[in-house]
């Protein structure tokens, strides 16, 4: 009788905890949903990959403020609107061929935009009054279809190693960070407007702004050098995949939550 309450008693703890870890669970998301709490991980499953099919003419930019976020001084009738993008030319290295959005256009004066999400406060990384330059509007995207596998590489931080005459241990500074790219393997398929386009791109050796849609809708820009070798990888039993790289021009890209 002793044994028969506690494996009762185990298997009512059994159900019971089953129970409280679904509510948490349930609770957890409907938290994270409404804002409540902030989850920092996702999937990319889901996120599409497009890049530019067009630019504007290229216009002004005769001035750029120091601020969060930066002022843009462009030419009269620039045809800017809000949440157009843009690839940006400027004398600030960390500013120079980023992909940025418009916003508050044509505040305090119509000739004005705002850089989103370019924080040029600091004057020692980006000197008052040197970042002049010009900015092209992005006529339109065609996006790349069949990506079997993406990566990233490159980024990594390079250091200078010292000692000193006096010292027993060796002594680190870092240096420059190698070059920032991404390979990506696509289906085989070249009657596929994304398939051409990259074809295009390799071919003409010009950079193109790429743009990535995360599943919560957030964004990834950035202007990349594109290269495709068209021979495809021809394996058994896999799908036949040909591989196509970005090389990016600034080594950060711009990213918007949404």
């Amino acid at each position: 009788m002793k044994q028969f309450f506690v494996s009762l008693l185990a298997v009512i703890l059994s159900f019971l905890w089953s129970v409280a870890v679904k509510a948490h669970a349930m609770l957890f998301d409907g938290m994270v949903r409404r804002g409540l709490i902030l989850c920092s991980v996702y999937l990319p499953n889901g996120s599409t990959i497009s890049i530019a099919t067009g630019y504007g003419a290229a216009k002004t930019m005769s001035a750029v403020s120091n601020g969060n976020y930066a002022n843009a001084t462009l030419e009269a009738s620039h045809g800017i609107s809000n949440g157009d993008f843009m690839e940006v030319t400027s004398g600030w290295s960390r500013l120079n061929k980023r992909v940025v959005r418009a916003s508050s256009v044509g505040s305090p004066t119509a000739d004005i935009i705002e850089l989103e999400g370019i924080n040029s406060t600091s004057t020692t990384r980006y000197p008052a009054g040197s970042g002049v330059g010009s900015v092209r509007e992005i006529s339109g995207w065609q996006q790349i279809t069949q990506i079997m596998d993406l990566a990233g590489d490159g980024g990594e931080q390079q250091f200078v190693t010292f000692q000193f005459l006096e010292a027993d241990a060796q002594r680190r500074l870092p240096t420059f960070k190698s070059p920032v790219g991404i390979t990506m393997q696509v289906a085989d398929d070249d009657t596929l407007a994304g398939y051409l386009l990259l074809k295009e791109a390799n071919d003409d050796r010009d950079p193109r702004a790429v743009k990535v849609v995360k599943p919560n809708g957030g964004l990834i820009l950035f202007s990349a050098y594109v290269t495709l070798a068209p021979m495809p990888n021809l394996t058994v039993n896999q799908v036949a995949t040909v591989q196509a790289t970005f090389s990016l021009e600034n080594e950060e890209p711009t990213k918007y939550a949404s």
